[in-house]
């Protein structure tokens, strides 16, 4: 099967710190992956070069067999690659719905009228609605997001990238800062999303993790260590012995 996200013996260094290395890494359409790492494995780093935020040293990323190593993040964008970001980058003094509708009216470039896109055109608020429907949190379109819990502030980031329709949705850390209690709810909506999409988390919290991905990859020192399975990665003593701080017998 084709991929819909590749990358190619792909490097990054800063000076003599080298952050990504000879990585190989691919999801097909549909795919529900997780990245994960202990800290400082390089997993923000790698979204930064898959996205266009990050200008690799060598190697190659593509989008639907294209070789996108060279585009500007607005160009993948456009090719239908959509993330979120660790740190909550939302419109806090804005209601709920118009944080969605920015993502929608650019999209359908009609982003010269953003502030009033939510209110004014019927397309921006239909699309921007459903997509809150979608998730669960249509009820909170007209609150603004200081009134929102947590939890449901990342919802609405969810919102925004569905909003540009991506082919492959990156989520960086989608439970960051949620409580437990809230978790289940990310998980609930990421179950909600269309099976075609294809998803890559980047997670701290191995519940939601072994519970999201049919697949995963393991990174350290900007090396993919390994890749499988939920029960495979379970079963690996290298993942034990670096993500898991245990030692072998």
């Amino acid at each position: 099967m084709s991929s819909v996200l590749e990358t190619r013996s792909l490097c990054k260094s800063f000076g003599a710190l080298t952050v990504a290395e000879q990585i190989n890494f691919r999801l097909e359409p549909g795919a529900r992956h997780a990245l994960i790492g202990p800290n400082g494995a390089g997993k923000t780093t790698f979204v930064n070069l898959l996205t266009g935020r990050l200008t690799p040293t060598s190697g190659q990323v593509l989008i639907g067999g294209q070789d996108v190593t060279a585009l500007p993040q607005a160009e993948r964008v456009r090719l239908g690659l959509g993330r979120t970001f660790q740190i909550n980058t939302l419109f806090k003094k804005m209601s709920v719905l118009d944080n969605v509708a920015l993502g929608v009216a650019e999209r359908l470039q009609v982003a010269d009228k953003l502030w009033l896109a939510a209110r004014s055109l019927k397309a921006v608020r239909d699309e921007s609605m459903a997509l809150l429907e979608l998730l669960g949190i249509a009820g909170d379109a007209g609150l603004r997001i200081t009134d929102l819990p947590y939890g449901k502030q990342r919802l609405v980031e969810i919102a925004i990238a569905l909003g540009l329709q991506p082919k492959v949705l990156l989520l960086d850390e989608p439970a960051a800062g949620v409580p437990s209690m809230e978790s289940d709810r990310i998980l609930q909506a990421l179950d909600a999303l269309p099976t075609d999409m294809a998803i890559l988390i980047i997670e701290h919290d191995m519940d939601l993790v072994f519970r999201f991905a049919k697949r995963i990859t393991v990174l350290v020192q900007g090396e993919v260590l390994c890749e499988g399975s939920p029960p495979e990665i379970a079963a690996d003593k290298r993942v034990h012995q670096v993500y898991l701080g245990e030692q072998n017998d």
